[in-house]
């Protein structure tokens, strides 16, 4: 059987591969198959200890940010960032899966310095500021 997730991932990973290759990240999928929640994949960035992981069910989902055992998820990062929830491009709302991919993109673009060029101790004190205080569950805007 053909995985639909595991081809959106990869095209969507092509999109990405520039900006992760000009930083001299790896990319390598880590799985991909049918679960009864439907066909997934997941995949990752990767330079030393700092990884991008994310994952595509029917749109790309989970975004985590890992420095060695330390992690945060994109919503975290970007609100850590942002100074606010839900300010940032990312997820977006489309009916083109390969949107949210643009949209992580940019966000990538604009606002992850600290992961790609930054110090690990700047990326960790990044994911301790992104986890002290809680993602508001409200979905309403502030």
């Amino acid at each position: 059987m053909n995985n639909k997730a595991k081809e959106w991932l990869e095209r969507g990973a092509e999109l990405l591969k520039p900006l992760f290759l000009r930083y001299g990240f790896a990319y390598r999928t880590l799985n991909d198959g049918d679960s009864s929640g439907g066909q997934f994949a997941y995949a990752e960035f990767r330079k030393g200890a700092r990884r991008m992981e994310f994952h595509f069910r029917y749109s790309l989902g989970l975004v985590t940010y890992k420095l060695n055992s330390h992690s945060m998820s994109h919503q975290e990062y970007m609100r850590s960032m942002l100074g606010k929830p839900n300010a940032s491009q990312y997820p977006g709302f489309s009916t083109d899966p390969m949107d949210a991919f643009r949209h992580l993109l940019f966000d990538l673009e604009e606002h992850c310095a600290d992961f790609f060029e930054g110090t690990d101790e700047c990326l960790l004190r990044r994911i301790e500021d992104a986890l002290a205080e809680p993602i508001q569950k409200s979905g309403l805007p502030d």
